[in-house]
């Protein structure tokens, strides 16, 4: 099979992952950077091209869109899925996970479980901050990826002064309850077509609440109880995505699912379980293919 990883990384661990895998599986594999492909529509048809060569035998495509190109990136990954190009993450499943509002009401809507959230209204916020009854609050920007636009405010008088800041700069975000018997930790989970398929728990470091790996802290290896398992294949499935990341927190009420990657990192996953990933992801593509 002929298939394409959208990366503008071709270097990157985990582009190169995928390469590697497809490859070893006697696939043709190439890398596409979605800034240069150039969509048309010509004689009713959806045709694309990588600068100026037509783009019209493959099979399948691996997006690996970033935050900063979420919006073409995905105008590209739609684009193929209309010239029927199968894709491990379908274009409107990585738009709504993007959007962390977005994707809460869509995971409230299957009642699959996610921490106590508010859409921030700018006429209410000191109705809203009552709600959380002097407890410390999440303020997060509705998009943002390793960390980025997430802040920890221990009380309703800082939440207060963080939030007017940034509605003075308009800024869209959302208020969530700080989940205290996580300890700064959660669960990582990676799903390919509706399995888990790898998973660890991430920690933050010494003076962070923010467990994200670029951010400096650590990972183990573990097993998923049941009901982790359980909610993290839903999530994906609800939101369309064939290959995803489900970010967990373990709270006192059960597993909550914190935020879904439609394009998780694949060298912390893979180097802490030990799992060759991307050769799930390859075996996912076959099968799909083989089903078309």
């Amino acid at each position: 099979m002929n298939i394409a990883i959208l990366s503008r990384g071709e270097t990157l661990y985990s582009t190169q992952s995928l390469l590697k895998a497809g490859e070893a599986r006697n696939h043709t594999m190439e890398v596409l950077d979605p800034s240069y492909c150039n969509l048309a529509v010509e004689n009713g048809k959806a045709v694309l091209y990588f600068q100026d060569e037509l783009v019209d035998d493959l099979h399948a495509v691996i997006p690996r869109i970033g935050a900063s190109n979420t919006y073409f990136g995905t105008n590209v990954v739609r684009h193929f899925e209309a010239m029927g190009v199968f894709s491990v993450a379908s274009s409107v499943g990585i738009i709504n996970s993007r959007d962390k509002w977005t994707c809460f009401q869509i995971l409230a809507k299957h009642q699959i479980p996610v921490p106590r959230t508010m859409y921030a209204s700018f006429f209410e916020f000191e109705e809203q901050l009552k709600t959380f009854n002097g407890k410390p609050i999440i303020i997060k920007l509705l998009e943002g990826t390793h960390g980025e636009g997430v802040i920890l405010t221990e009380s309703p008088q800082n939440a207060m002064a963080t939030i007017e800041t940034l509605n003075a700069a308009g800024v869209k975000f959302i208020l969530q309850e700080y989940i205290e018997e996580a300890n700064g930790a959660d669960v990582r989970a990676i799903v390919v077509d509706g399995v888990v398929v790898a998973a660890m728990k991430r920690k933050c470091k010494l003076g962070d609440f923010r467990s994200n790996l670029h951010r400096g802290g650590t990972s183990e290896m573990i097993s998923l109880s049941a009901a982790e398992e359980k909610i993290a294949i839903k999530a994906a499935k609800t939101m369309g995505l064939g290959f995803c990341g489900v970010d967990i927190l373990q709270s006192k009420n059960g597993p909550l699912v914190l935020e879904i990657n439609s394009t998780p990192g694949l060298e912390g996953i893979e180097n802490t379980s030990g799992k060759n990933i991307s050769k799930s992801v390859i075996g996912f593509i076959e099968r799909a293919i083989k089903l078309q």
